[in-house]
C-alpha cells in the first residue's frame, strides 16, 4: 500500500485481496492459453465468461464507470482493483477487447442508447467483442483500409475483409472501420458496431507457428448494418479509431481490461527462481555474474514500468498526450519479449523442447511465450509506429519523410 493512500483506498484494496483469495477459481482440466487472445476452446470460453461475470459483480470491473452504464460508480478505484487482480495471479478476463477498446470508445463517442445497451454485457462478458481494423493491405498503414460501407436508406451495406481479428470466432460484436468516401483518405472513414452472427459474415481461423489459432480472417459480403449502429458522425471514423487505439495501447481507465494472468513481476520472479535452480558448468546460472546482471536489469525495467503505471492515474504526472500509457505499451511488449529471450538463453539446448514434451522445462512455456511475444510488439501499432507517435505527438519532433 502506498503511504499516500486514503482510508477508502486501503479498505478497497483489502476487500479486493480478500475477495480474490476466497473466490479463486479451480484450474481448468486443459490449461488455459497464455493470453486471452488465444482462447478458442468452448470450455475455456464458458469458464472465463463465468469468472469475468463474478469479478464484475464483485466490483473489480467497471469500478469507476457510472452506474447508469452498468458500472459501480466509484472514482479512482479501478487501478487498485486491476493491480490486485494481477497480483493474485488469477485467470485473465476473456472480454479484454470489449473492456479495453469497446468500452472506452463507447464512453467517449457513443450515444446514450449505445452506452446503456452495449456496456453492461461487455462488463459481464455476456457479449464478447472483437476489433475489425486491420486488413490484408492496411495494417500499420490503417488509413489505407478498403472495406466499403454504402448507404442504402437507413442501412449501410458493407463489403470487404479484416485480418488478425482476435476472438473473432467467439465474438458477438465487432468494432468496424469502413470507408464511406473513397475520395477522402482521412475523413472518408466511418466507425460502426457490426454484428458477427448475421448473414454475410464469415470467420476463418489463422493457424500460427505455435499451433494456436486465436487470430482470424473475417470476410464481409453485403453485410447490412443499421445506421443507429454507427458510432459518431459519418466520416469521423479516423478520429474515433485514434481514441480506440489509444485505449488499446494502454490508456483505458475505469474498466479493468486484463488479457494475461501473469504480471511482469511474477514472470521475472519465476525466471530468477529458474536461474537459481538451473545448473550450468556445475553451478547455478544465478551465480554467473553475466546472467545475474541481465536478470537484474530486466527487474529494474519492470519496476520502472510499474511505477510509471501508477503515475498514469495522476493527470498531472502523465506528461500530456497520454505519454505514460502509450509508453507503457511500447515498454511492456518489448520487456516481455526480452524476458523470454533471456529465458531461452538460460535454457540453452533445452529451449527447443516445446509444449507437451515431457522433458520441457515449465512445459515449454518460455518457447511458446517468446513466439507469442511478437504479437505484443506488432498488434495495436508496431513498436516502430509507437516510437513515431511518442516522438511526434509527445516530444514534438518533426514527422519522418
Amino acid at each position: 500500500m502506498a503511504a499516500s493512500e486514503t482510508v477508502e483506498h486501503k479498505e478497497f484494496r483489502e476487500y479486493c485481496r480478500a475477495w480474490l483469495q476466497e473466490n479463486r477459481p479451480a484450474a481448468t482440466v486443459i490449461p488455459l492459453p497464455q493470453a486471452a487472445y488465444e482462447v478458442t476452446h468452448e470450455d475455456h470460453k464458458h469458464y472465463l465468461v463465468d469468472w469475468q461475470a463474478k469479478c464484475y459483480e464483485a466490483g473489480l470491473i467497471a469500478t469507476d464507470v457510472d452506474k447508469i452504464y452498468g458500472g459501480h460508480g466509484h472514482s479512482g478505484l479501478q487501478q487498485i482493483a486491476s493491480s490486485e487482480v494481477r497480483r493474485a495471479k488469477v485467470p485473465y478476463f476473456i472480454n479484454w477487447i470489449g473492456l479495453g477498446m469497446a468500452a472506452p470508445t463507447l464512453l467517449a463517442h457513443g450515444t446514450e442508447s449505445q452506452k446503456q445497451t452495449y456496456l453492461p454485457p461487455i462488463f459481464s462478458a455476456q457479449e464478447i467483442w472483437c476489433q475489425g481494423f486491420s486488413e490484408p493491405g492496411a495494417g500499420s498503414d490503417l488509413v489505407s483500409l478498403q472495406t466499403s460501407a454504402v448507404k442504402e436508406g437507413d442501412n449501410w451495406i458493407v463489403n470487404g475483409s479484416k485480418v488478425w481479428t482476435s476472438l473473432g470466432q467467439l465474438a458477438k460484436w465487432m468494432l468496424l472501420l469502413a470507408r464511406t468516401d473513397k475520395n477522402d483518405k482521412y475523413n472518408g472513414i466511418t466507425y460502426f458496431v457490426a454484428p458477427m452472427d448475421i448473414p454475410g459474415v464469415t470467420v476463418r481461423p489463422i493457424h500460427k507457428m505455435t499451433g494456436e489459432s486465436g487470430f482470424n480472417e473475417v470476410f464481409l459480403e453485403d453485410v447490412v448494418i443499421p445506421d443507429h449502429m454507427r458510432i459518431d458522425e459519418v466520416g469521423a471514423g479516423w478520429k474515433v479509431a485514434m481514441s480506440t487505439l489509444t485505449s488499446e495501447r494502454g490508456a483505458a481507465a475505469g474498466v479493468g481490461a486484463i488479457a494475461s494472468s501473469e504480471s511482469p513481476y511474477a514472470a521475472i520472479e519465476t525466471l530468477i527462481a529458474l536461474a537459481k535452480e538451473k545448473q550450468r558448468n556445475g553451478r547455478p546460472i544465478w551465480d554467473d555474474p553475466v546472467w545475474r546482471d541481465r536478470l537484474v536489469k530486466l527487474y529494474e525495467r519492470i519496476d520502472a514500468m510499474s511505477q510509471n503505471y501508477r503515475r498514469a492515474g495522476v493527470k498531472e504526472l502523465n506528461g500530456g498526450a497520454m505519454r505514460i500509457p502509450l509508453q507503457g505499451k511500447l515498454n511492456g511488449s518489448e520487456i516481455g519479449q526480452d524476458l523470454h529471450q533471456v529465458a531461452l538463453g538460460m535454457l540453452g539446448m533445452e529451449a527447443s523442447l516445446y509444449v507437451g514434451d515431457p522433458n520441457a522445462i515449465d512445459d515449454g512455456r518460455w518457447a511458446l511465450g517468446y513466439m507469442n511475444s511478437y504479437t505484443g510488439t506488432i498488434s495495436g501499432g508496431s513498436s516502430e509506429i509507437q516510437r513515431n507517435i511518442l516522438g511526434e505527438r509527445v516530444l514534438g519532433m518533426p514527422k519522418t519523410k
